[in-house]
C-alpha cells in the first residue's frame, strides 16, 4: 500500500477480476507461445488475417534497419477491414456510430461501408490515380475521411493523412514532400457549435511560395458545413457529384505485403517533417493483433470508443485500420469534450452503450479539473475496460479514472507506443496482469524491450536513481519502414545511438522497478539535468498532480546560471480547489515534490495558471513552455487549440 498526500492508504497494484479472467481474450499462454517461437507466434497472429498469397518467411532483417515482413505474402487492408466481414455474413453490423459535433449523428453498417469504400475507389481510379501514388486528406473527423482512408488502401495508394488544424503551410510542406496528386478535404468543419473555413487553408496552402508548382492535380471537397468557399474549376470537384454517384461495385486487388500503406509525418520541433512510413502487411497484423487482446475486444458485443483524431497514429490504429480488422462496432465522434457542455463524452457513453473508451491523460486530467459530479450524473455501467494512450499517465490521474469512468472495477490499459512503432508495444495485458497505477507494466507478447544506460548497459531493477533509455532490441511487425525519401536521416534518428548492438532507441527515458514492472518517464529531451542529475518532467507532473488540490501539471527545464538547469512548473488547480494563498500553496507544492522525488528535484518556479497550451491532439506543447520559462519570442503556435493562453500564462509569471 502507499499513502496519499491526504494520508489515506492506497492500493499499489490492481489484479483482473476473476470475472474478467474467465472471458478474457488473452491468458498467460500468449506469453509463453511468443517465448517459445517468435516467428510462429507473429505468423499466427498474422494468420487471423486473410491473405491472397501467403506468405513463405516471416521475417527479412538482413537489411537491417530495414526489415521485410511476412515475405511473398499479398493482401489487401480494405478487404480485412470491411469486405471480408461482409461476406461472412455481418454486413448488417454498424461499423460507425458517428456523431457530429452540432449533434447530428449517422450509423454506417459494414455494407455501407463496403458500398462507400467502393464509390470513391472507382472515383479515384477515374481520376487516374495508380497505385503507389500519393494522396493526402486534410479532413475533421466525418465518416468521409474514414472511407477515403480505406479507398486508398484499397487501391494500394499511399495515404498521408494531414491534421485538420493544421497551418497551411504545414499542410503544403507535407503535399510537397509526398506529392501529393490528389487532395480531400472538407469545405469547413464544425468545432463548438460553429463552423469554421478548411478548403480556404487548402487553397492558400496550393497557392502559397508564389509560382512554385506543386504535384496536386485535383481538390475532392467534401460538403459538411455549407458555408462558401472558393473554387477552381476543373481542378475542383464536389464529393456529393463524384464519389456519391460512382459505382458501389469494386473488386479489389492485392498488394504485396511490404507495400507502403501510409505516410504519417511526425512534426518535428525545428525543420523538415519527418514522413514515417508504414507497410501493409505487419502493420494489419501488429494493429489488429493489438486491438484483439490489449482491449480484449468482443466482435458484435463491443461498442469502442478511441477518441483521438484521425490526424495522428492514434487515429490510424486504432480507429480505422485495427478495429476494423476485427469487425468492431465503435464511436466516431467530431466534436470537443465540453461542446455543448462537458456532459458531451458521457452523453455518447450513455446513447451508444460504450463498453471500450481509449483516450488521453490529459483528457483524464481535464476531467478531473471539472470535477467528478459530471460523469457521476451519468449511468456509465457499460463501461468494462478503460485505455491510455498519449504519455505517461500520472498515478493520481489513472486511479481517478478507475474510480469515477470505470466504477472501481474496469481494468486500465496503460498503452505506450509511438508513431514509429505504428502500434502498441507495452501495455498490461486486462485478463492477465496486476496492473500499477501510472506504470505501462511490460512489454506484449512477441515485443521485446530493454532499458538501458548511455553504454547500452542493463540498467538495475528496481535502483530508483538509475532512470535509462528505452530501447527496442528485436525487430516487430508494425515497425516504420524508413523516413520518406530519406533512409540516412532514418538510421541516424533512430538506430546511430546503438547501432553496435542494433537496437532501436525509442526516444523515451524509462525505468523497470523490483517487480520488473516499466516505467515510461516521457522523452529523454523532457529530462532536465539539474546540478548533474536527471531528472524527468514527468516525474515531478506526477508529484505536483499527487496534490488534492492540483488537476494539471506541466513542467519544464530552464537554463540556469547555476545548476545548468533549473525546474519551472506550471500547474492548474481543481474546480473544486476554491480560493487559495498561491504563495503558501506554492510553497507546499514545492515541498511536495521535494519529499516526494528529491530536495534537486525541487521546482525553482511554480506557477498557477488557468491553462496549459495543448494541440488538438490533447499533447501539452513543453516546447512553448520552455519559451516562455527563458523570455523568448515564442516558436510556432499554429498547431494549439487556444494561443491566447499564452497571455494568461504571461501574467502568472
Amino acid at each position: 500500500m502507499s499513502t496519499t498526500e491526504t494520508g489515506h492508504a492506497q492500493q499499489d497494484s490492481y489484479e483482473p477480476s476473476e470475472e474478467f479472467v474467465a472471458q478474457a481474450n488473452a491468458g498467460k499462454e500468449l506469453f509463453d507461445a511468443a517465448d517459445a517461437d517468435r516467428d510462429a507466434f507473429w505468423a499466427e497472429q498474422a494468420n487471423r488475417l486473410h491473405w491472397h498469397e501467403p506468405f513463405t518467411q516471416v521475417l527479412d532483417w538482413s537489411d537491417a534497419p530495414v526489415a521485410k515482413w511476412f515475405v511473398g505474402g499479398k493482401l489487401n487492408v480494405a478487404y480485412n477491414c470491411v469486405d471480408r466481414h461482409v461476406l461472412d455474413g455481418h454486413g448488417d453490423q454498424v461499423a460507425i456510430h458517428w456523431e457530429g459535433d452540432p449533434g447530428d449523428s449517422r450509423d454506417l453498417t459494414y455494407n455501407d461501408l463496403l458500398a462507400e469504400v467502393s464509390r470513391a475507389a472507382n472515383t479515384f481510379t477515374d481520376l487516374g490515380l495508380e497505385a503507389g501514388d500519393r494522396v493526402a486528406i486534410y479532413m475533421p473527423m466525418v465518416p468521409e475521411a474514414i472511407i477515403a482512408m480505406l479507398a486508398c488502401a484499397r487501391l494500394g495508394l499511399t495515404h498521408s493523412v494531414v491534421f485538420a488544424g493544421f497551418s497551411p503551410t504545414a499542410l503544403r510542406s507535407r503535399v510537397d514532400d509526398a506529392e501529393a496528386r490528389l487532395v480531400i478535404t472538407t469545405d469547413g468543419q464544425w468545432r463548438r457549435g460553429k463552423s469554421a473555413p478548411l478548403k480556404e487553408a487548402v487553397d492558400e496552402a496550393l497557392y502559397a511560395n508564389g509560382d512554385v508548382p506543386h504535384s496536386v492535380e485535383h481538390v475532392l471537397v467534401v460538403r459538411r458545413t455549407e458555408i462558401e468557399i472558393p473554387w477552381t474549376e476543373g481542378r475542383d470537384l464536389w464529393w456529393h457529384d463524384t464519389v456519391a454517384k460512382a459505382s458501389p461495385e469494386h473488386a479489389c486487388t492485392a498488394f504485396d505485403a511490404e507495400h507502403p500503406l501510409f505516410i504519417l509525418y511526425t512534426s518535428g520541433t525545428t525543420g523538415k517533417p519527418k514522413g514515417i512510413i508504414h507497410t501493409t502487411g505487419g502493420y494489419l497484423t501488429q494493429t489488429a493483433y493489438t486491438h484483439h487482446y490489449v482491449f480484449d475486444h468482443k466482435p458484435g458485443k463491443d461498442v469502442y470508443w478511441c477518441t483521438a483524431d484521425i490526424g495522428w497514429v492514434t487515429g490510424h490504429s486504432y480507429i480505422v485500420y485495427g478495429p476494423l480488422a476485427n469487425r468492431a462496432t465503435q464511436v466516431v465522434y467530431e466534436g470537443t469534450p465540453n461542446s455543448p457542455d462537458e456532459h458531451r463524452h458521457w452523453n455518447i457513453v450513455e446513447k451508444y452503450k460504450v463498453s471500450i473508451y481509449y483516450t488521453a491523460p490529459t483528457l483524464v486530467r481535464t476531467f478531473m479539473k471539472w470535477g467528478h459530479t459530471i460523469p457521476g450524473a451519468h449511468d456509465l455501467s457499460s463501461i468494462r475496460l478503460l485505455g491510455s494512450v498519449g504519455e505517461p499517465i500520472n498515478p493520481e490521474a489513472w486511479r481517478w479514472y478507475r474510480k469515477y469512468i470505470g466504477a472501481d472495477k474496469a481494468p486500465i490499459v496503460d498503452t505506450w507506443w509511438q508513431t514509429e512503432t505504428g502500434a502498441i508495444m507495452m501495455s498490461p495485458l486486462p485478463g492477465v496482469t496486476a496492473t500499477k497505477p501510472g506504470a505501462a507494466m511490460g512489454p506484449l507478447p512477441g515485443i521485446s524491450a530493454k532499458v538501458v544506460d548511455e553504454n547500452g548497459k542493463d540498467v538495475t531493477r528496481g535502483d530508483t536513481e538509475a532512470n535509462g533509455y528505452l530501447v527496442l532490441d528485436q525487430p516487430w511487425p508494425s515497425m516504420l519502414r524508413g523516413i520518406w525519401g530519406d533512409s540516412e536521416r532514418y538510421k541516424a534518428t533512430y538506430w546511430e545511438k546503438y547501432a553496435e548492438q542494433g537496437w532501436y532507441f525509442a526516444g523515451d527515458g524509462a525505468k523497470i522497478d523490483t517487480d520488473g514492472a516499466y516505467w515510461v518517464l516521457g522523452r529523454v529531451d523532457d529530462v532536465m539535468n539539474v546540478s548533474g542529475h536527471r531528472i524527468s518532467t514527468a516525474e515531478v507532473e506526477s508529484a505536483l498532480v499527487g496534490h488534492r488540490k492540483v488537476a494539471e501539471a506541466a513542467v519544464v527545464g530552464a537554463t540556469d546560471d547555476t545548476t545548468g538547469q533549473g525546474i519551472v512548473a506550471f500547474v492548474i488547480l481543481k474546480g473544486s480547489a476554491g480560493e487559495v494563498d498561491s504563495d503558501a500553496l506554492v510553497k507546499e507544492l514545492k515541498a511536495e515534490v521535494a519529499r516526494e522525488i528529491s530536495p534537486i528535484a525541487r521546482p525553482r518556479e511554480i506557477h498557477v495558471v488557468p491553462e496549459l497550451p495543448k494541440t488538438r491532439s490533447g499533447k501539452i506543447m513543453r516546447r512553448l513552455l520552455r519559451d516562455v520559462a527563458e523570455g523568448r519570442e515564442l516558436g510556432d503556435t499554429s498547431t494549439l487549440v487556444d494561443p491566447s493562453v499564452f497571455e494568461a500564462i504571461r501574467a502568472s509569471k
